[in-house]
């Protein structure tokens, strides 16, 4: 079964500028560590949840450690603050 991965984050503000380094450089190093998606969703005015698809729960372990780093990176690059992370196996679908 497939593995998603989902961290929550809130801001201060919203920028375009935001939106450009999500799509351009995030996403790309997300899936550059083995996701096969990845879905940046804003959820509020100022709020967001990154969702990463794995194949497999295994995939998403050797992963796991990166998608930490990235998460630090963006901490640090953007004015963003992330809220949670939750992460498990798919097991329903369409």
């Amino acid at each position: 079964m497939s593995y998603i991965m989902v961290s929550n984050w809130s801001t201060q503000e919203w920028t375009t500028e935001m939106d450009e380094i999500g799509q351009s450089k995030f996403v790309p190093m997300i899936m550059s560590v083995g996701a096969t998606a990845v879905q940046m969703v804003r959820t509020g005015e100022n709020n967001l949840s990154v969702i990463s698809h794995f194949t497999s729960s295994e995939a998403a372990a050797q992963a796991k450690e990166k998608i930490a780093a990235i998460r630090s990176q963006a901490a640090m690059e953007l004015p963003m603050t992330m809220l949670d992370a939750k992460e498990g196996e798919v097991f329903a679908c369409s």
